[in-house]
């Protein structure tokens, strides 16, 4: 009588995604108590404590943000966007059209991003990049407090090679002593080193 021999069938463990109800859920439960989290694709990113100059520049950029952008624009500072079932980022700094009291949920689109980037640097141009560029955020800024520069992204495109088969056709770094303004108001001029608190000689 033929022997018939056990097949064992070799799997890679598969990654558990959560949803933005589950998240929330887990949010009131008390999972992340102290802790500053992410959901990004379904996956929940838990962040480093933030540093006094990561606060100190963030605080800035809202303040120069709120400046220039008036009245007819909500600039936040580290809130939610609400980018699909599986992702609500809390970028450092988000302008969205329209008043506080225009908005009875998180808003879905922004006309302006900037994450202030130290330790996720990598994470904030590939992951973040891939995900806002697949939102269609038009207008995504890197304060990069590594190199001491800004990166602004423009011109989201698909590339499935990417995170999120989505990146920017236009990647360009400005220095301290750059002059740039946000894509939805030309006008509003703003020198780099403004942002970041540096003196430029």
């Amino acid at each position: 009588m033929p022997q018939v021999l056990n097949t064992i069938v070799i799997e890679d463990p598969k990654l558990r995604h959560w949803s933005k109800s589950e998240y929330h859920e887990m949010a009131e439960l008390g999972w992340f108590r102290g802790q500053r989290a992410e959901l990004i694709d379904g996956e929940i990113v838990v962040l480093s404590p933030q540093k006094f100059e990561h606060g100190r520049v963030a605080d800035r950029a809202t303040e120069k943000m709120r400046e220039l952008f008036g009245a007819s624009f909500w600039v936040r500072m580290q809130l939610p966007l609400d980018l699909g079932p599986n992702s609500e980022p809390e970028p450092d700094v988000s302008v969205v059209t329209g008043r506080r009291e225009d908005y009875h949920d998180h808003p879905k689109q922004a006309v302006l991003v900037i994450e202030v980037s130290d330790t996720t640097l990598s994470f904030d141009r590939g992951e973040k990049a891939g995900l806002y560029a697949r939102a269609g955020v038009q207008d995504y800024w890197i304060l990069d407090l590594v190199h001491r520069q800004l990166h602004i992204h423009r011109d989201p495109i698909p590339d499935p090679t990417q995170a999120n088969c989505f990146t920017y056709g236009s990647i360009e770094t400005f220095q301290g002593s750059d002059v740039v303004a946000p894509l939805n108001l030309p006008a509003g001029r703003v020198r780099v080193s403004e942002l970041l608190g540096d003196r430029v000689n």
